[in-house]
């Protein structure tokens, strides 16, 4: 062994020390400062946005900014647990890309519980048996999960965060070739957003439609001559091998999930904010809905209509804009927009996720 080898090996030995010793001092603040709180939520979403958002821009590379938000969110997890353990309720079963979504934001120290529909998240989190759940919104290929809408208008809970998820579709088998594969397990959705890729590969293989990718895995473990789409968290949690990588035919295919909870976040510097409404019933209702947000410079990021289930013909708008409604320009447009809506909700004002 050359005699620099052994220099840069013993100089990496001294910053792993130097790392442990930073991280110890770090949990102990962090334990100091669950004392001070006294039992109040050690949870802030806009605290962790704003942490996150500083290292980041602090990075000086090698390292690229991804896995440096990913290095610190674990380091911010595991300090969180030590304060007040988090309990996450998510839409499973256990790999799939909710699964992947609420670790991205919570890191993995969270007690995670994989719940079978989207409404038992939402009850788990009312009930308080979960502290917070994730769940999918919309898809940028398949548009709005109208279940999440639906409950969001509903009932009482709130969004307090949201995380973007790029969504990679690999064909996984224990198959080692696919030649091999006689059926292929996917969702409904994947097998949409894989459609091309399948048409080229795989034109004749049986498709069978299941709950979810995660569901897929399972039985493509079960079974040596089928495969399944799913992400990378199902290829581990099965033990499947990867016969094909990145098969979505969108390359920018991206899901965006939410947070839920039973309070808002306060601002952190680059917020949304999401709530429902709807018009009068008069001529130029919906356009009056919209002016105020225009006139105070509020930027409007999303604009969804759908039946409101309480009359025929009678539809709700739901409406993301960029601020939080402690901001002056954001408070004057809401205000004028309630004067002129024949319902408004507001459902959370969070921290605006990174790509």
């Amino acid at each position: 062994m050359s005699e620099e080898l052994q220099r840069l090996r013993a100089e990496i030995d001294r910053l792993d020390e130097e790392v442990l010793q930073r991280l110890s001092r770090r949990a102990a603040i962090a334990g100091e400062i669950g004392r001070l709180k006294g039992g109040a939520a050690a949870y802030r979403p806009e605290r962790e946005a704003q942490v996150l958002r500083r290292i980041a821009g602090l990075n000086p590379g090698p390292l690229g900014e991804e896995t440096v938000r990913r290095i610190f969110r674990e380091i911010m997890s595991a300090c969180l647990a030590l304060e007040q353990p988090l309990r996450v309720a998510y839409f499973g079963p256990p790999g799939t890309f909710t699964e992947s979504a609420a670790k991205k934001h919570f890191g993995s120290a969270p007690d995670f519980a994989a719940l079978a529909t989207i409404d038992e998240v939402f009850r788990a989190v009312e009930a308080g048996h979960a502290d917070y759940g994730v769940v999918p919104v919309e898809n940028s290929t398949e548009g709005a999960i109208g279940r999440t809408l639906d409950l969001l208008l509903q009932t009482p809970i709130r969004i307090c965060g949201e995380v973007m998820l790029r969504i990679h579709q690999h064909l996984l088998s224990r198959a080692a070739r696919l030649e091999d594969v006689r059926r292929l397990y996917s969702h409904s959705q994947s097998l949409a957003q894989c459609h091309e890729w399948l048409g080229r590969h795989l034109p004749g293989l049986p498709r069978v439609p299941v709950e979810s990718n995660a569901e897929a895995a399972r039985l493509a473990a079960e079974d040596a001559e089928s495969c399944a789409i799913a992400g990378e968290a199902a290829a581990d949690r099965y033990g499947l091998n990867t016969l094909a990588r990145d098969i979505e035919d969108d390359p920018n295919n991206t899901t965006r999930f939410l947070v839920i909870g039973l309070h808002d976040a306060g601002p952190s510097g680059r917020d949304k904010t999401s709530l429902v409404c709807s018009a009068q019933h008069k001529a130029g209702a919906v356009h009056a809905l919209l002016e105020p947000l225009a006139r105070h410079g509020v930027s409007m990021s999303k604009f969804e209509s759908r039946p409101s289930r309480t009359g025929l013909w009678e539809y709700v708008f739901y409406i993301d804009v960029d601020g939080h409604p402690e901001e002056e320009r954001v408070a004057r447009a809401f205000a004028e927009l309630r004067s002129r809506a024949a319902f408004v909700k507001v459902l959370g004002s969070y921290p605006a996720a990174a790509a």
